[in-house]
C-alpha cells in the first residue's frame, strides 16, 4: 500500500511519525447497539499514545432526529478547537474494528475543507497485532484555531438523492450488507422498511477489505466497482444504514482516483422511514 497522508496511511508510516509535533490521532470509534461495545470506555482504557475521542454521535447535528447527522460548521469548529486540533495539523484517524467507522470522521474532515486527514489501515486491531504500543493516559491539550471551508458538493440530502433515484444520473451505491439491501433481513433500526433505494447497487463495505482489516489495493478495489455494475462515469452517491459505512465506499473510491462521489448523510434510517419514498427489494 502506498501510504497517502489525504486518505490512507500504514501502521508503519505512523510509527515512523507518531513523534511528529504537528501530529493529531483520532480514535473515531463507534459501534451497532447491537455490538455490546463501548467505545468510549475502551479508548480510556486503551488507546494509540497521543490519541483524542472523536465522539461520532457527540460532534453531529443535536437538532436533528437522526443519528450523528453532519454538525453544524460552528460546532464542529469548537469541539476540534477543544480537542487541540486545528489548522497546519495532519490528521489521522483510527478506529477498533480495523477500517469502519474512521472512514466517516476522514470524510467529514474533507466536507469540512480539511484535507490532511488520512485513516489509518486496519486501525487499532492491526496496530495491537503488530505489538506496537499503547496507553491510557489523556493528551496535553493545546488549543488551536481551525478553519472551515464547506465542500457542499460531497454530502446529499434526500431531496436530491430523491431526484438522482428518478433520473437516473448518479450511481447510488449501498454499502449495507447483501440481505439488508435486498429485504430479507430486517433492519436493526426499530420502524425502518426493508430494502433499498430503487436503481441502487450494493457492495457490502466489507467487499473492500482484505481479512486482517485493511483496505484492499487500489486496482482491485476498481475491479470490484465495475464487477457491480457501476458505471464510474457517472458521479456516485455513497449510502449505508445511517451514514457511517457509506464513507467507507467513498475512501475507497478516493484510493483508485474517482474523486466526484458525495454522501447520503441520513442514508437508510431517513429514507427507510418516509413512508412516501419507494423501496425496491431483491437485487434489482
Amino acid at each position: 500500500m502506498a501510504d497517502d497522508p489525504k486518505t490512507l496511511v500504514s501502521t508503519e508510516w505512523l510509527a515512523a511519525h507518531i513523534k511528529d509535533p504537528e501530529l493529531r490521532i483520532l480514535d473515531a470509534s463507534w459501534y451497532l447497539p447491537s455490538s455490546d461495545r463501548d467505545s468510549k470506555a475502551e479508548f480510556i482504557s486503551r488507546h494509540i499514545p497521543g490519541a483524542r475521542f472523536f465522539d461520532i454521535d457527540d460532534i453531529s447535528d443535536g437538532r436533528s432526529d437522526l443519528p450523528h447527522m453532519v454538525p453544524p460548521v460552528e460546532k464542529f469548529m469548537s469541539r476540534l478547537r477543544a480537542m487541540g486540533v486545528g489548522d497546519g495539523h495532519q490528521i489521522i484517524i483510527y478506529d477498533g474494528s480495523g477500517l469502519f467507522s474512521a472512514a466517516r470522521v476522514w470524510w467529514l474532515f474533507k466536507l469540512m475543507g480539511h484535507v490532511n486527514a488520512a485513516v489509518l489501515d486496519g486501525g487499532m486491531p492491526k496496530w495491537v497485532a503488530e505489538g506496537r504500543p499503547t496507553d491510557n493516559s489523556p493528551p496535553t491539550i493545546r488549543d488551536r484555531h481551525m478553519t472551515v471551508l464547506r465542500q457542499t458538493n460531497l454530502v446529499r440530502d434526500v431531496t436530491e438523492v430523491s431526484r438522482a433515484a428518478k433520473l437516473g444520473d448518479h450511481e447510488i451505491i449501498d454499502a449495507r450488507a447483501p440481505e439488508r439491501f435486498t429485504g430479507q433481513a430486517a433492519e436493526p433500526r426499530a420502524g425502518l422498511r426493508a430494502g433499498h433505494i430503487p436503481g441502487s447497487k450494493n457492495i457490502p463495505f466489507g467487499s473492500l477489505l482484505l481479512d486482517n482489516g485493511t483496505l484492499k489495493p487500489a486496482e482491485e478495489l476498481r475491479r470490484i466497482f465495475m464487477e457491480a455494475g457501476i458505471d464510474l462515469s457517472k458521479p456516485a452517491i455513497a449510502t449505508c444504514g445511517s451514514g457511517v459505512t457509506a464513507a467507507v465506499l467513498c475512501l475507497a473510491m478516493e484510493r483508485f482516483g474517482k474523486t466526484d462521489y458525495s454522501l447520503y448523510d441520513g442514508s437508510w434510517a431517513e429514507w427507510g422511514a418516509f413512508p412516501t419514498l419507494p423501496v425496491a427489494t431483491g437485487d434489482t
